[in-house]
């Protein structure tokens, strides 16, 4: 039987993605809702990466292109993988040596 601190405390751990649960993009403690439907949020997905191309732009900026991975990983599985390949090697490069 678990304890309700170990879930808790998870939750905290969790700086970004999409929380399943409430279907909500966490950005470290920012939570941005998302649309149910599939569609939508592939959509979102591809106009947040093309926005980010095109980050030169005054207004745009290409901090959308991570945030359109985000939430393209939720549907597209080789969005998925490619995102936990970053966020496995991220961990293993940030962790201390010894």
């Amino acid at each position: 039987m678990t304890d309700g601190k170990d879930n808790s405390r998870n939750r905290r751990e969790k700086h970004f993605g999409i929380d399943h649960t409430t279907g909500k993009l966490v950005l470290g403690s920012l939570h941005i809702p998302l649309p149910r439907s599939r569609i939508a949020r592939v959509f979102i997905g591809v106009l947040l990466i093309v926005c980010g191309i095109l980050g030169f732009l005054p207004v745009l900026g290409f901090w959308m292109l991570p945030l359109g991975f985000i939430v393209l990983s939720h549907d597209l599985p080789i969005a998925r993988r490619c995102r936990r390949r970053f966020s496995i090697w991220w961990h293993r490069r940030r962790k201390p040596a010894g």
